[in-house]
């Protein structure tokens, strides 16, 4: 390191920004005790080291929870959003869709290749990891072989924040493309609440009505909400 490196112009040493020494020991509090140890904001934190690498970020963390209400809220929200926030550039939207996506590719990985009426637990988590979230309504399909394992997870129809058009001839037609003999319905709640609809149980029994002739089962119909799930099979609507 050069001397103008240590001190500044009038050759006093220059001391490092304040905030240095606060990430260092949230690093290791993070290292020893891992995501349980910190806070959301603390854990937001860590992600905004990385796009905002010179100035405190306590603020922008604690004002991105305080606006969306979680560490996942804060990941899962859209940028348009995102970059209406002070403080909040391309470099930080794209390190939250970072962390958004990875968390997404874990947990659909822990249905594939697998029979997923034995890992359903596992299949809630996914379902809400992936839309429990979204501003507005998606309608997602799974598609499952003989063996109840996974041929395909698509998302047939986004819609507005209140209703998704479903059309349950494209959904079996999709099954049939696919070879699917069974699948699992999931959509989700914008508002929070996953309580079931009128028009969420008519629209699925009148796909498990097309469905079934042509050998093709519906296990379930879940709804995701931050506030938690429903399984129209559980409630008795199927």
């Amino acid at each position: 390191m050069s001397r103008s490196d240590e001190t500044s112009g009038d050759g006093f040493s220059e001391a490092p920004p304040h905030f240095h020494g606060h990430r260092e020991r949230l690093r290791e509090r993070f290292r020893e005790g891992g995501a349980n140890a910190l806070p959301d904001y603390e854990l937001l934190e860590l992600v905004l080291f990385r796009a905002i690498p010179r100035r405190d970020v306590k603020g922008l963390a604690k004002t991105l929870i305080a606006r969306f209400g979680s560490f996942a809220q804060v990941c899962a929200a859209p940028p348009a959003r995102l970059m209406e926030m002070p403080g909040v550039k391309d470099a930080v939207v794209a390190e939250l869709k970072l962390i958004e996506a990875a968390a997404h590719r874990f947990a659909k990985g822990e249905i594939t290749q697998k029979p997923v009426l034995g890992s359903w637990a596992k299949v809630l988590d996914y379902c809400r990891t992936t839309m429990a979230f979204a501003d507005r309504e998606q309608f997602r399909i799974i598609f499952l072989d003989t063996k109840n394992a996974v041929i395909a997870d698509e998302v047939q129809q986004t819609g507005t924040v209140d209703h998704t058009p479903v059309y349950p001839r494209e959904v079996i037609r999709r099954a049939l493309e696919l070879s699917a003999t069974a699948i699992i319905l999931v959509h989700n709640h914008p508002s929070g609440d996953p309580e079931p609809s009128r028009a969420d149980i008519a629209m699925t029994l009148n796909i498990i009505e097309v469905a079934k002739p042509l050998g093709i089962r519906v296990h379930d119909h879940v709804i995701v909400g931050r506030s938690g799930h429903a399984s129209l099979k559980a409630l008795g609507y199927m």
